[in-house]
């Protein structure tokens, strides 16, 4: 199978980005570069135009099972459940689109 990207947009409580980008710069990063789940982020993004109060982030990986496999142990990580506690209030859906790179083109 050919490499999997994934994109995940949260849809934030219009005010609440500030403190949501407060929340991933002090414990959500700091917990997934401690714990090695960094390496397969490809990016964070907010919207600027369209559908505003979004942060998007996209991450790659070899295969299904290791996206799988990686979610689990972020979910099972306690650092980053202390960060998950608090930002989960402050979204209100989530969003998740798997994405196979075109036949051409560069591949991240």
């Amino acid at each position: 199978m050919p490499v999997i990207y994934e994109k995940r947009t949260y849809s934030v409580t219009v005010g609440q980005m500030p403190e949501v980008l407060r929340l991933y710069s002090t414990l959500g990063w700091p917990a997934m570069e401690a714990g090695g789940f960094a390496r397969h982020c490809l990016g964070y993004f907010v919207s600027d135009t369209g559908e505003l109060h979004q942060l998007v982030h996209l991450w790659r990986f070899e295969s299904d099972d290791e996206r799988r496999a990686f979610w689990k142990r972020l979910s099972e990580d306690v650092d980053f459940q202390v960060f998950v506690k608090q930002l989960r209030p402050l979204l209100k859906t989530q969003s998740n689109q798997l994405l196979l790179s075109a036949p051409w083109g560069p591949r991240p």
